[in-house]
């Protein structure tokens, strides 16, 4: 058997995943720390490990993320669009092919359409401004003293969702302390988060034709409440990648595959 591995070298967290020629053999995550370059050679050992084999066992390793360039191990790079692109073949839900794909990451988001071809057709992202990424989610938690996993299953809770208008990560958060103060339901301000969230990226996702498959990857994805709002938002079906958090560390270990043929 022959296995490929990618990097997925995020700012906050590496992510790493194990293929062989037709499927996902392991994924692993760790938070990046101040040494990306340890962090996901750790990761690649205890996937091959996990696996019976040797590190030298794996014929091609490719990066991609933030900080793609400086991973050593690897023996190319490539960009998240890609990479994120590619990954839809092995983590698409069975009879799904998606020609959207709407990746909620820790510091960004992103729009990736595609054509009848699984390539890159256009994307957009939002880079400059946490809101509508995971960081926003994980900044309203901290202030609601609820963890990351509770968040999507409380505010499903919720039957009176309140508006939170603020576009700015920084006024949201003052705009959150002021309902708290109201002495508004947690429940009800994390929905309003969900809705506020699901409406700035589906303002992306119109540039695009969103009467397709749609494919929800990346951290965010594993949020119930944030997929549900992403739902009513585009009133669609939004399909849910397997390994969403790893779709682009998948995609570049594919892509590695490539080359290495």
């Amino acid at each position: 058997m022959i296995y490929f591995a990618g990097i997925d070298a995020g700012s906050t967290y590496v992510k790493a995943a194990l293929i062989d020629e037709n499927k996902v053999v392991g994924v692993k995550v760790a938070n990046t720390g101040i040494d990306n370059v340890t962090t996901a050679k750790r990761l690649l050992e205890e996937l091959a490990k996990d696996a019976n084999i040797e590190f030298e066992d794996i014929s091609f390793i490719m990066a991609t993320g933030y900080s793609r360039r400086g991973i050593e191990t690897a023996d190319d790079n490539i960009s998240e669009i890609t990479a994120h692109a590619y990954g839809v073949r092995l983590t698409a839900p069975e009879g799904i092919k998606p020609r959207l794909i709407i990746d909620i990451g820790g510091q960004d988001s992103k729009v990736i359409s595609l054509d009848e071809n699984l390539q890159v057709n256009n994307f957009v992202m939002n880079d400059k401004c946490a809101a509508g990424t995971g960081k926003f989610i994980e900044v309203i938690a901290g202030l609601l003293e609820t963890t990351i996993d509770q968040v999507g299953p409380l505010s499903l809770e919720s039957i009176d969702p309140c508006d939170i208008n603020s576009t700015c990560v920084v006024f949201a958060q003052s705009e959150v302390i002021s309902l708290m103060a109201r002495k508004i339901d947690r429940k009800d301000i994390l929905a309003g988060m969900h809705m506020s969230m699901a409406k700035r990226v589906a303002k992306m996702a119109r540039k695009f034709d969103v009467n397709v498959d749609v494919l929800m990857t990346g951290g965010g994805a594993l949020n119930s409440g944030l997929y549900s709002a992403f739902e009513d938002e585009l009133m669609a079906d939004i399909f849910v990648a397997n390994y969403p958090q790893f779709n682009g560390a998948i995609g570049a270990a594919l892509i590695g595959k490539e080359r290495a043929e």
